[in-house]
């Protein structure tokens, strides 16, 4: 009888659901572990095989623990406002709830099929009001603590989709999502004040259980510097401009200054002569984003305003340029150029003939920017001295003379929240007649979206629900003062920014969720997802669960405990899967053909975890092959339990069994499943070549293959006789006395080169090893007509002869 895997794998999964087999008690005395999946983005197309690897890890780690009596919580939800989502409906004039909710089912389907231990109790979904409403809540929270606000920003403005862009939704001046021109506009946006957390959500780092270079992603990325604010005044005007530098020490060698397209002072400084030029400059740059105006293998570009800036220290009067690669969200929106000093000021100031003045000895500034430390020249009061000593002195000096003052800057920007969508959670918020804004009383929570008969762009700027006049209009009935709604909606990153606290207590109406329960649960032991998420959807989420914690929801600072980053999946060809490449494939087809279990056997065997590997059809026929000579083993042709398996105890496999559960247990816990599955697959050609199995060892290999292969497992365990999941057994322990080995292996050397090998008793006398070395047939050929000099013995390791 072979392992028939179609019906195998759906008995097993209506079992796991009629019995609620993985449902988490919230209030258990157990040990709580909480194993964490980054939530899908149902789309259209479905799971691909990429989705099932960091799933079948966390489940490997859920049902592992389960077995080692901890009480689990692994749930899984739908990440599902967006835009991909309204464009269809767009595109299609249906619904965007409809078509979500259809791929939802989808991948719902999917994941059940793949055999995951989920707690389908705590099922979310952004997109249900009785979800939203807490996010809305949140929202609400931070307007009454001045950390929401609005400000009018520049923006990826796109006309075709009518929605404002992330940087990361923009290629090459185009969006994402059908290839659409963008535009950079100033537009009136919500924010929120990411910044106030700048020091907190860097210094917290130190304590997570992360990837080292996942932290470096975003200590980079809050970009937290020190250094001074130095102003500017401009030449015939009264106005000024502010840069902040981290080495003011070099001020003496700027030669210009140059400010972003964005910057107000644009408009105000640009002379009559170059205010064509100037104009012409912002409407071709006006296309590109910040991504490719910083990136500095592009040409630099450029024009000159006609105005000067007055160099504070030295009076010298300075240009004052418009260039593409200052960014007015980035600083103060403008920079001093000390050329000589730095690369990209030195390749602009030989694009533009621009001056290059040495401050910093040491280098050749005919030939290069010379970015190193050196002895201070043509700097007056800072000649001679070093880096940081100058760099104290002309901040002491810029302090006494009312020119600038030490300063602490951040890369890190306010969070733009907000979006000109319609499939987004409402912003609950009122404008009023008189200027005035109120939020949405929290009994009036959710906001719900209003239905449509269609989504169409407004035409306006707003979002499409600007078109429900009904919905936005309203009236305050104590006042008689009208209001309109706000209309634009929240971005995606909201609904993913504290998911992970509702599925503890999701089905909550009085609260966000119960602070017992969110006491008992929190941080969470494993998240694991892709590394495409290590900056924005971390970064935010830290930033909300701080906040949560400083208005007493939560009770730990962070939210995350241990992450790990899974690598990609690869089509054949070692390319990224893709439809346009015609390599994508369908877990389905490899249910159906393979099986689940073998799915998850080989996504977990091809590689290590966080490596990107390729797939390999020729890899999962082995991992089939593997599973189909587990099942041969314990069951025979007429479905029983094989001879094989015997109650009397044997000792012949005590060593490999005790030795695969050590190594097994170790290597899932620290999430090496590839050399753990190894080591089953060694411990099985050992049970091959065993006369018998005992039956306790047979029970603790199934035990062992179960969070991997769950299904198979689970009928090989009721072949076993039992009537429970296996998923209610107890996890394997070993005996490490049975890891003791009783002989070891020696090398035999003569003048250092290696001429046998023998086994010896592991407690063997030196004297005695000398002797059975010497006693050695093939020692004592190499040795005949020679005269031993000397005998060095390694205990447990090697006898080495001096002879000649």
């Amino acid at each position: 009888m072979s392992f028939q895997h179609r019906q195998i794998e759906k008995k097993w999964q209506d079992y796991w659901e009629d019995n609620k087999t993985f449902k988490t008690d919230t209030f258990s005395n157990k040990e709580k572990f909480y194993a964490l999946d980054m939530f899908p983005y149902p789309s259209g197309q479905g799971l691909h095989v990429g989705h099932p690897e960091g799933y079948t890890a966390t489940d490997i780690l859920a049902r592992m623990k389960r077995m080692q009596g901890y009480e689990v919580m692994h749930p899984m939800g739908w990440d599902a406002f967006g835009l991909p989502a309204e464009q269809y409906a767009i595109d299609t004039g249906n619904s965007p709830a409809e078509f979500t909710n259809q791929n939802i089912n989808t991948f719902k389907r999917q994941i059940k099929e793949l055999g995951f231990s989920y707690d389908w109790d705590r099922e979310i979904n952004t997109t249900d009001p009785n979800y939203y409403k807490w996010t809305q809540w949140i929202f609400k929270k931070l307007y009454e603590n001045d950390l929401a606000y609005m400000d009018e920003v520049a923006v990826n403005w796109c006309p075709a989709l009518g929605t404002v862009l992330a940087n990361e939704e923009v290629i090459d001046g185009k969006s994402e999502r059908g290839g659409h021109p963008v535009i950079r506009k100033p537009m009136k946006q919500w924010m929120l004040k990411i910044t106030a957390y700048a020091d907190r959500l860097l210094e917290d780092l130190n304590e997570l259980d992360w990837p080292d270079s996942l932290k470096e992603m975003q200590r980079n990325w809050i970009g937290r510097s020190e250094g001074a604010e130095v102003t500017f005044s401009i030449k015939g005007n009264e106005g000024t401009f502010t840069v902040f530098t981290t080495r003011p020490d070099t001020l003496f060698g700027a030669t210009y200054a140059v400010v972003a397209p964005e910057h107000p002072l644009v408009k105000e400084i640009t002379t009559l002569s170059q205010k064509e030029a100037v104009q012409n400059y912002l409407d071709e740059i006006q296309t590109k984003s910040d991504l490719e105006r910083t990136d500095l293998a592009k040409d630099k570009t450029g024009v000159f305003t006609g105005a000067y800036a007055i160099n504070p220290v030295n009076g010298e009067e300075m240009p004052i340029w418009v260039a593409d690669y200052v960014l007015m969200s980035y600083g103060t929106g403008a920079i001093m150029a000390v050329p000589a000093h730095d690369e990209r000021d030195y390749e602009f100031a030989n694009t533009f003939g621009l001056p290059i003045k040495e401050v910093v000895a040491g280098g050749n500034i005919d030939d290069e920017a010379y970015t190193g430390d050196g002895e201070h020249v043509n700097s007056e009061f800072l000649n001679g001295l070093g880096k940081e000593e100058a760099i104290t002195k002309m901040i002491d000096w810029l302090e006494a003379n009312g020119s600038g003052e030490k300063k602490i800057t951040y890369r890190l920007r306010d969070w733009l929240f907000a979006r000109q969508r319609y499939w987004g959670e409402p912003i609950p918020i009122i404008h009023w007649e008189d200027g005035t804004m109120t939020a949405v009383p929290d009994e009036d929570l959710p906001l719900t979206l209003p239905q449509v008969a269609e989504i169409k762009p407004s035409g306006t700027g707003e979002s499409p629900l600007a078109n429900n006049t009904d919905w936005v209009n309203v009236v305050d009935p104590e006042t008689g003062l009208k209001g309109r709604r706000e209309t634009n909606t929240m971005p995606q990153w909201a609904g993913s920014c504290w998911y992970f606290l509702r599925y503890i207590d999701p089905n909550n109406t009085e609260r966000l969720a119960d602070p017992k329960a969110l006491e008992e649960w929190l941080p969470i032991d494993i998240y694991i997802g892709g590394a495409e998420h290590a900056v924005l959807h971390l970064l935010y989420a830290r930033f909300w669960h701080k906040f949560l914690f400083d208005i007493g929801v939560v009770s730990t600072k962070e939210p995350f405990q241990k992450l790990y980053n899974q690598g990609m999946i690869l089509g054949e060809g070692n390319e990224k899967m893709s439809k346009s490449k015609g390599n994508v494939v369908n877990p389905d087809d490899i249910i159906d053909s393979h099986g689940a279990d073998t799915l998850r056997l080989y996504e977990m065997f091809m590689g290590p975890l966080d490596a990107s590997v390729a797939w390999s059809t020729n890899g999962l026929d082995g991992s089939r092959r593997f599973l189909d000579r587990v099942w041969r083993l314990y069951v025979g042709d007429d479905g029983s339990l094989t001879d094989k398996i015997i109650d009397d105890e044997s000792t012949e496999l005590d060593k490999i069994y005790h030795e695969t559960v050590k190594k097994v247990t170790d290597d899932f816990e620290h999430m090496h499943f590839n050399t753990g599955i190894s080591q089953m697959m060694v411990f099985i050609n050992e049970c091959y070549k065993a006369n018998k199995i005992p039956k306790i060892y047979a029970e603790g290999f199934v035990k062992l293959l179960s969070p991997v292969a769950p299904h198979l497992s689970e009928e090989i365990w009721q072949k076993l006789g039992h009537s429970e999941s296996i998923s209610k057994a107890t996890w394997p322990a070993y005996d490490e006395s049975k890891l003791v080995e009783d002989e070891v292996e020696v090398v035999l050397q003569i003048m250092g080169k290696v001429r046998s090998k023998i086994q010896v008793p592991v407690d063997i006398s030196k004297d005695d090893l000398e002797k059975a070395a010497l006693d050695d047939e093939s020692m004592q050929k190499w040795l005949e007509g020679k005269t031993i000099r000397k005998v060095i013995v390694v205990p447990g390791k090697l006898v080495n002869i001096v002879a000649n």
